[in-house]
C-alpha cells in the first residue's frame, strides 16, 4: 500500500503539461518554510492501492496531451520508494509521464532504481552551503549534492527547484556556488525560482506549530530578478514560478 496524504487533478505546477499530482505522506526535511506541514510526519494520510492510483491515472491520461502525466511528490516520495517501484513499472507499460518531486535527501538500492524508472525528476535543492542548508531544513544537503551528481551521471533529465527565502536562501554567494557546482550539467533541463510564499501559515497555526519565518516578507520584483540574472549566468533555461 502507498501512504497518500492528497490528490491534485489537472495541475500544471510539477512536471510539464497537465498531470495527475499525487502528495505522499512523510518527510525527512523540516524546511522552515514547508508550505504542507501537514504531509512531514509519517503517521497519517491514507492507505490506497497501487492500482487505484494507476487507474486513477489511465482515466486521466486522455487529458495529459503529449507532454503531462502523473507526478509524485510530498512530502517526500522516496520514503516509499519500494511500495512505488511496481506502479511506476505499470505506469510505464501504459505509456504514462512520469515526474518525482524529490529533495534527494536520501539514498538506498530502492530509492535507485525509483529513480530509474522515472521519466523527469524534480529536484529541490534548498541551499547549496551546507550550514545554510541545516539551519533551513534540520538536514545536510551532501545527499541532496550527491543525487543530482547521480542524475547527471546516469543522463537522467531533472529540473533543478530552489525556493528564494529572502535572508536564507538569496544571497549571492550562495546562488553563485551553486552555479559554479552545477552550472556544467548537461541534464538540468531548467531551473525553477520558485519565490517564498506564506500560503502554508494557516496550516501551521491549525496543527499548533510555531511558524518560524514570520517575519520573513515574500520576494519583491527587483530580489525576484536580481535571483534570475544570477541564475541565468550558469543555466540557460530559468522560469520563475
Amino acid at each position: 500500500m502507498i501512504n497518500v496524504h492528497s490528490y491534485e487533478s489537472m495541475g500544471t505546477f510539477d512536471g510539464p503539461g497537465l498531470r495527475l499530482v499525487v502528495f505522499l505522506q512523510g518527510c525527512p526535511f523540516r524546511c522552515l518554510y514547508c508550505a504542507n506541514p501537514d504531509t512531514i510526519e509519517i503517521k497519517g494520510g491514507t492507505p490506497t492501492s497501487s492500482e487505484e492510483i494507476l487507474q486513477m491515472a489511465i482515466s486521466q491520461k486522455a487529458f495529459f496531451g503529449k507532454k503531462g502525466g502523473i507526478t509524485f511528490s510530498g512530502g517526500e516520495p522516496t520514503l516509499q520508494a519500494e511500495a512505488l517501484i511496481p506502479l511506476l513499472k505499470d505506469l510505464k507499460k501504459n505509456g504514462i509521464h512520469i515526474c518525482l518531486d524529490s529533495n534527494g535527501g536520501i539514498w538506498n538500492e530502492k530509492i535507485e532504481e525509483l529513480f530509474s524508472l522515472t521519466d523527469l525528476v524534480l529536484l529541490d535543492i534548498k541551499q547549496f552551503n551546507l550550514e545554510r542548508h541545516r539551519t533551513l531544513t534540520g538536514r545536510s544537503n551532501e545527499q541532496t549534492l550527491r543525487t543530482a551528481f547521480w542524475l547527471e551521471k546516469h543522463e537522467q533529465p531533472f529540473w533543478l527547484r530552489y525556493v528564494l527565502v529572502p535572508g536564507y536562501s538569496d544571497s549571492e554567494e550562495d546562488i553563485r556556488s551553486l552555479g559554479e557546482s552545477l552550472g556544467k550539467y548537461k541534464n538540468i533541463e531548467r531551473v525553477e525560482i520558485l519565490p517564498y510564499h506564506r500560503l502554508g501559515v494557516h496550516k501551521y497555526e491549525a496543527m499548533g506549530w510555531e511558524y518560524q519565518l514570520k517575519e520573513v516578507k515574500e520576494n519583491t520584483p527587483d530580489q525576484l530578478v536580481r535571483a534570475e540574472r544570477l541564475f541565468r549566468e550558469y543555466f540557460p533555461n530559468i522560469v520563475i514560478n
